[in-house]
């Protein structure tokens, strides 16, 4: 297969990896070549790699680590035992005047801070908090808008040791209750509205009733987002944002915590049931990110980085530790696709972007929109796209070669919020080849295995990580004895993280991901990835979108595909066959679905990941567990009671 994208020798040189392989053979005094090399070195001398990372980003450690790791198992692995740091305290190391954040919306509005305010207003944001009683261990829980604020008080918040949580406002009450009533939070951040897709949306309703809904809080504090002076009046103990913050000559403070001690905490998509609060800490995250920020990303301090995402998905937490490094962070709040599908490329060719971060959903819908970047962009700083959430269709990366930069490392990575970053992602001396994810994380032992356990190499298995990693979570909140932790992961190979993920290792050591392992489609006792459907359907230009489940059909299981057509564009036997012709044509017989029937809205979560189980029970007549998780439940009821699906 030949590469999309090759690397040149002024790119490997420069990159971060070289820097880190050439000190890794200075130290180590092998002859490590190349990425494979360094891979290996990294897996098999795991504590090695994690104290050579945290050298070489020069990690503050308060007091030193007694070492970087006893009792290697899993659960269980202690990653530098007896060690204090503070998060917050790298991400402001600069106070200079570059650039740390631009900050744009929808409706035109720019703002931008620089590392030097960034410092000021976190030290004046930090203030309120211990004005409010905020300290080390305690809960701040934000529902905002991606804006600058929402940054600022996480920093005051885990600079202190208290503890950060935070979700998007287009979540339902019942939702934001089901995340933030579980952890106690003594302090909310929330907007007073939001813009989305050219609308204004108001919050002041929806946070006055969860502040009603959760006893543990005292204090919320309203930032005006959508209106210059709101009305804060039906809240009990509320402050504007601007009341809030206490100016003043203080340094931040920065609060030495251990390295597990809890710094975020993050939410399952809770499809099946009340979402599971994951804790990550201040150390696994930090050295994560900057490991994957850095040497997986080339990221450097003269760039400039956007993520789109919401600050209930865990790419915002990634987006945001690019503070670390030093570099610029581009916020964007609102619909990527108002008031033209051509937005955020008019962003990122405004501010220079050189790092773009998306999902794999809305380089499909930018391409069916007929957005050609490559003609109608000057993206001359553009070196990297970044793509997750789900598998990228092979006709996205030559989507993006040929219509938005033919010199751009597209990187597809995947990992999820369960480990707040990635098992496999990009790397900027190793080829682009099409429909595959670059490589495996540095110091990540990830396989595919079988379900004996054993790896494979070119055949589909489950995603698994074999040995302890430094940003596995702490545990779950409200989890005394741990069992729910084990069950999630541990439970199905003893000892091993087993991730739900379905996909396989090529022979040169890239990954491709066929969807959810709890997804995979098991006709006639085959198994198939639910990304191999939507590849070909994705081909068929009058489907905008499809879901794929597996419906229990005379003591077997059978593929039922719905599809969400064009507008004006009916489903007729002409293009039911056409869908299946595309399909058996370029998979196999076993892959083509035995109904196709259509639907106007397919059901997501807000984070944007389509829930294919939510769809098999319901059309299976059981109970969706819960449906708050979802960005539109109302779609749910399409596919109730279809007479179609019982003959």
């Amino acid at each position: 297969m030949p590469a999309l994208w090759i690397p040149d020798q002024k790119t490997i040189t420069s990159s971060n990896l070289q820097a880190f392989i050439n000190r890794v053979k200075e130290i180590t005094g092998l002859p490590l070549k190349d990425y494979a090399d360094l891979y290996q070195w990294s897996i098999e001398h795991r504590t090695a790699f994690w104290q050579q990372l945290a050298e070489f980003y020069r990690i503050q450690f308060h007091t030193p680590p007694s070492a970087a790791l006893i009792n290697d198992s899993m659960p269980g692995a202690q990653w530098f035992p007896d060690s204090t740091l503070n998060y917050a305290e790298h991400l402001l190391q600069r106070k200079d005047t570059k650039t740390a954040l631009i900050f744009t919306g929808e409706n035109g509005r720019r703002r931008t801070l620089n590392y030097r305010e960034l410092y000021h207003c976190v030290a004046a944001a930090q203030q309120g908090l211990m004005a409010a009683g905020i300290k080390k261990g305690d809960r701040v829980a934000a529902f905002m808008p991606n804006c600058p604020e929402t940054i600022i008080l996480m920093l005051a918040t885990t600079a202190l040791g208290a503890v950060w949580s935070s979700c998007s406002p287009d979540f339902g009450i019942q939702g934001v209750l089901d995340r933030f009533g579980q952890i106690e939070p003594r302090l909310l951040l929330s907007a007073d509205g939001y813009f989305y897709g050219g609308k204004t949306i108001d919050c002041m309703a929806k946070t006055a009733e969860i502040q009603q809904q959760i006893p543990s809080l005292e204090t919320t504090v309203v930032v005006p987002f959508a209106h210059p002076e709101p009305d804060i009046g039906q809240l009990d103990n509320g402050l504007l944002w601007a009341d809030f913050c206490q100016p003043s000559h203080e340094l931040v403070r920065i609060e030495p915590v251990e390295f597990n001690h809890p710094l975020f905490v993050m939410y399952s998509s809770g499809t099946t049931g009340v979402p599971k609060c994951i804790v990550h800490g201040h150390g696994g995250t930090l050295l994560q990110h900057l490991k994957e920020l850095g040497l997986h990303t080339d990221l450097k301090a003269q760039d400039t980085i956007f993520y789109f995402t919401t600050c209930g998905w865990m790419m915002w937490n990634w987006l945001v530790s690019s503070l670390a490094i030093g570099a610029t962070v581009v916020l964007y709040d609102g619909s990527p696709f108002y008031p033209e599908p051509a937005t955020l490329m008019d962003m990122a060719a405004a501010e220079n972007v050189s790092i773009f971060g998306t999902s794999a959903k809305y380089l499909a819908a930018l391409q069916k929109a007929g957005v050609r970047p490559a003609s109608s962009h000057n993206l001359q700083h553009l070196k990297a796209i970044l793509s997750t959430g789900s598998p990228l269709l092979h006709e996205s990366y030559d989507y993006v070669y040929q219509e938005v930069k033919p010199d751009v490392r597209l990187a597809s990575i995947s990992g999820g919020t369960d480990i707040i970053s990635c098992f496999a992602l990009g790397c900027p001396i190793l080829r682009v080849y099409r429909g595959e994810l670059q490589c495996r994380g540095l110091g990540m032992d990830v396989h595919f295995v079988d379900t004996a356990g054993t790896p494979l190499i070119e055949e589909k298995g489950e995603l698994v990580c074999q040995a302890s990693f430094p940003a596995m979570p702490i545990g779950f909140w409200n989890d005394p004895d741990g069992s729910k932790y084990y069950n999630a992961y541990f439970k199905e190979f003893k000892g091993v993280w087993a991730h739900g993920d379905y996909g396989e290792l090529t022979r040169h050591g890239g990954v491709i991901i066929h969807g959810r392992a709890d997804a995979v489609l098991n006709p006639g006792g085959v198994r198939i990835g639910t990304a191999e459907i939507y590849r070909q359907v994705e081909k068929v230009p009058e489907v905008l979108e499809s879901i794929a489940v597996g419906q229990e059909w005379e003591d077997d299981t059978r593929i039922v595909l719905f599809v969400q057509l064009r507008a004006g564009v009916t489903l007729d036997d002409q293009l039911i066959e056409k869908i299946t012709h595309t399909i058996r044509n370029n998979t196999t017989p076993r892959h083509v679905p035995a109904k196709v029937l259509q639907v106007t809205d397919i059901p997501r979560t807000i984070s944007g990941k389509i829930v294919e189980l939510a769809v098999r029970e319901v059309i299976h007549n059981r109970p969706v567990k819960n449906t708050d998780a979802l960005a539109n439940p109302d779609a749910l009821d399409q596919f109730r009671n279809r007479q179609e699906l019982f003959f």
